[in-house]
């Protein structure tokens, strides 16, 4: 698959290079060279010339660059060149031009040992070092780094954070922000319905402040094939997040235990949680979309939107984009809430609504002119695209129990959350 692998530094110079297969001359870097590394209006990772494609990573102004002759999988490859960057990071302590130059011997035993006839075998780290335990030569810089981890886990300091942080005035700021991912089908089907959610913080806080951070009480984490058995009913509406990521701040043990985010956040402004949730999704907006072509001369619109949130809250600058036939000349709009305009250039009917209260709903109505053609030509709908912000509201039901800051001085602090769901081309509906 991979005929062979080239590590170059940034004026295109071979450092280090292993051929797997005949099908390819070691010279063959000179054309990376000259048509990837000489220029500078190249951007994507992969180039093909001829039956030969190059995929390169740039790395510490270096070029790791794996060359096949066949139709091979790109992420196969890719994979490969990462999983590669990793293992010599590990026995090498940073990936540079000066250690590659002092470990190449180690660096053509970890190739042959990963990479079988320009297939990759076995990259693990651990399983690796069983087999290869020659000490790589690492550089100052990377034997500075490695001291200063060890000294880290041995007298607790946080790198994230220095201790002589002062503020006349001690503020937590706590922004749960939301982005809903939804596709309607023609027939009233929901294709997809999910949730990318972060917790976004500002932390204006003196000396070593402890954070505790609590969500929901009912909060379900990635399930297990043993838990997925049992029905969704039975668990009473809880909110279930996926692929959670974390801070390094954060010590993940207490909150597999009780929920509780612990953690000495860092100065100023940071993201706290990344997640994922696509169970129990509320919809903020239903969009019913009746489309009627009349003849080859006009098509009718009735579209109607309704806000599914609590009346106490709002939704701020929603916009919907409704496409049009491309032989459209005029559109006449009636929109009683908002305005809507038809732009010709884009080929859509542009409704926006600079305010909607919830569990209200308003209804667009529009007739569009179409001229004759001499061949009919079928339309291809695109889908209504709908923007929005709805403030103090989500989708995933994620909520912040509580936020509690410990500091030795004891010293008040003022706390806020805020939550926003919006949307930005990613809810659509198909009519």
């Amino acid at each position: 698959m991979i005929s062979g692998v080239y590590i170059m530094n940034s004026k295109g110079e071979v450092l280090s290079s292993r051929l797997f297969r005949s099908d390819i001359k070691r010279s063959i870097s000179d054309i990376f060279r000259v048509q990837v590394v000489s220029n500078p209006d190249v951007r994507s990772p992969i180039i093909t010339l001829g039956s030969t494609s190059f995929f390169h990573v740039r790395h510490n102004n270096l070029y790791v660059m794996a060359v096949t002759k066949c139709n091979a999988l790109a992420a196969l490859v890719f994979e490969f060149i990462f999983k590669f960057i990793k293992v010599c990071t590990s026995y090498l302590g940073q990936l540079t031009e000066d250690s590659v130059k002092n470990n190449f011997v180690l660096i053509y035993e970890l190739l042959d040992e990963i990479v079988d006839f320009g297939y990759p075998q076995n990259s693990e780290i651990d399983a690796l070092k069983m087999y290869i335990t020659t000490q790589g030569v690492k550089s100052d810089h990377a034997i500075t780094q490695d001291s200063s981890k060890i000294t880290s886990q041995a007298t607790g300091a946080t790198s994230w954070r220095r201790s002589d942080v002062r503020y006349r005035k001690n503020e937590a700021f706590v922004d749960v922000i939301e982005n809903v991912n939804y596709l309607m089908s023609a027939q009233g089907t929901q294709l997809r319905a999910d949730v990318d959610g972060q917790i976004l913080m500002r932390a204006y806080l003196s000396g070593m402040p402890e954070c505790k951070f609590g969500l929901n009480d009912k909060l379900v984490l990635e399930r297990s094939d043993k838990t997925r058995i049992v029905d969704d009913s039975a668990l009473g509406g809880a909110v279930e997040l996926d692929d959670c990521q974390f801070h390094q701040c954060v010590r993940l043990s207490r909150f597999e235990q009780d929920r509780i985010i612990s953690f000495i956040p860092p100065d100023g402004e940071f993201e706290l949680m990344r997640y994922r949730s696509t169970k129990n999704v509320n919809l903020p907006f239903k969009i019913t979309p009746i489309v009627n072509e009349i003849g080859r001369s006009t098509v009718e619109y009735t579209i109607r939107i309704k806000a599914n949130f609590d009346s106490k809250l709002s939704a701020n600058t929603v916009n919907l984009r409704i496409p049009t036939p491309l032989n459209t000349t005029q559109v006449k709009c009636n929109a009683p809430m908002g305005k809507a305009k038809y732009v010709p250039d884009e080929n859509h009917i542009v409704w926006k609504i600079p305010r909607m209260q919830g569990q209200s709903e308003a209804t667009l109505t529009a007739d569009a002119d179409l001229t004759s053609t001499t061949t009919r030509q079928t339309w291809s709908r695109s889908p209504i695209n709908v923007d929005f912000q709805v403030l103090m509201f989500t989708s995933s039901g994620l909520l912040v129990r509580f936020l509690k800051v410990f500091e030795k001085s004891n010293y008040q602090s003022v706390k806020w959350v805020r939550y926003l769901t919006k949307s930005q081309g990613s809810y659509q509906v198909r009519f």
